[in-house]
């Protein structure tokens, strides 16, 4: 088959859906794949790496989704990019549709694209693709706390995460123990902070406690602990994540304003819409905003500030699943991972996630593949 890697055009998207080693596997199995000229630099992986190994370079987004029958790319495809694509062509992307102009899924419907979302991708340990991502933004949104608490601006609070003997660490809040929450927990304990995890599943909690050999402190998560964490806490990550939906505002307004003056709110799950009520997207170059005397940070794609790990990363997770297609085509993959089949959001004019199709009010269809063996 034929595999496109676009450049990516979101503001400040650095990644690239596919390191030299992916394009390597690809071509080594006998497919064909099409790089857009720059399509790595931001990740460092040059255009001579990609050629060295059989890639073909194409010089216009245009021109690599005329050529493909498969794209591969990383941020949620957009409403300028979804006009270039074919008919039946498969997308793999974080496609994030819930939070997405209608637009972008009208042209998916129109041309009868078989859209996979990274995001919803399951298999027996959870969302692997996904995954590979949270387990850089949970460290990642403590190192951006730990220079945020820092006095370098009029408003930082001053204060060093581990503290010191005879001053108290900053307290770190986390809403939510998932795969975010998890690996955040343990870079805020490594540097010495006091920890508090909340969550709804006792289970999560219980994973957390074993994990940390009860370092951290774990809460059941409800409007009342979720409100004493906040006003308590000098740094508040929000790691919530509602499988392909818009994030609940669980940190409203009125508990922001009663934080500690210069506290700093990391809003990872800023990407399906924030759960703190005060949030807003943001960029890399222009990341925070001040809100109630509260520092926010609320970039949708925080992995991006570590780019080459995060494509090294997103390639180990999703390659498989690109093999997989291009060798055995889309039908014989699908019946065969049943967790593949979870990701497909749109497939031949018909949406097929059903919480998309109820936030954009069109008609959904369950999907039904047949061996063509």
């Amino acid at each position: 088959m034929r595999i496109g890697i676009p450049k990516e055009v979101k503001y400040e998207e650095k990644r690239v859906a596919l390191v030299p080693a992916g394009v390597d596997a690809l071509i080594k199995a006998g497919h064909t794949v099409y790089l857009q000229k720059g399509a790595g630099e931001a990740s460092h992986f040059l255009d001579d790496e990609y050629k060295s190994l059989g890639a073909k370079i194409v010089y216009s987004t245009e021109e690599l989704f005329q050529r493909s029958e498969i794209i591969a790319k990383v941020a949620r495809i957009t409403e300028e990019e979804s006009e270039y694509l074919q008919e039946n062509q498969i997308l793999f992307s974080f496609l994030q549709l819930v939070v997405s102009e209608k637009r972008v899924l009208s042209n998916l419907l129109a041309k009868k694209v078989t859209a996979i979302g990274y995001e919803l991708i399951e298999n027996e340990t959870g969302l692997p693709v996904l995954h590979s991502m949270s387990e850089i933004a949970g460290p990642v949104s403590i190192q951006v706390a730990e220079g945020l608490l820092e006095s370098k601006t009029s408003f930082g609070r001053g204060v060093l995460l581990g503290g010191i003997t005879g001053v108290a660490p900053a307290a770190v809040v986390i809403i939510g123990a998932g795969v975010v929450g998890t690996s955040a927990a343990k870079a805020a304990l490594g540097r010495g902070a006091q920890v508090i995890v909340l969550d709804r599943d006792l289970n999560r909690l219980r994973k957390i406690d074993e994990t940390f050999q009860r370092k951290i402190t774990t809460v059941m998560a409800n409007s009342y602990t979720i409100s004493r964490g906040v006003k308590f806490a000098d740094v508040l990550i929000g790691a919530v994540l509602m499988k392909g939906e818009k994030t609940p505002h669980l940190v409203t307004e009125e508990m922001v304003k009663t934080m500690k003056e210069g506290a700093v709110i990391v809003d990872v799950s800023i990407d399906q819409g924030g759960c703190v009520e005060t949030s807003r997207p943001t960029t890399i170059s222009n990341p925070v905003f001040n809100t109630h005397n509260v520092i926010h940070y609320c970039v949708p794609n925080m992995p991006a500030l570590v780019a080459r790990t995060a494509s090294y990363g997103l390639t180990n997770a999703s390659l498989n699943y690109l093999l997989d297609i291009a060798d055995k085509g889309l039908s014989a993959a699908v019946i065969e991972d049943s967790g593949l089949s979870k990701g497909i959001c749109t497939h031949n004019g018909y949406c097929s996630n059903e919480i998309i199709a109820d936030t954009f009010n069109v008609e959904y269809r369950r999907i039904h593949f047949f061996s063509t063996n």
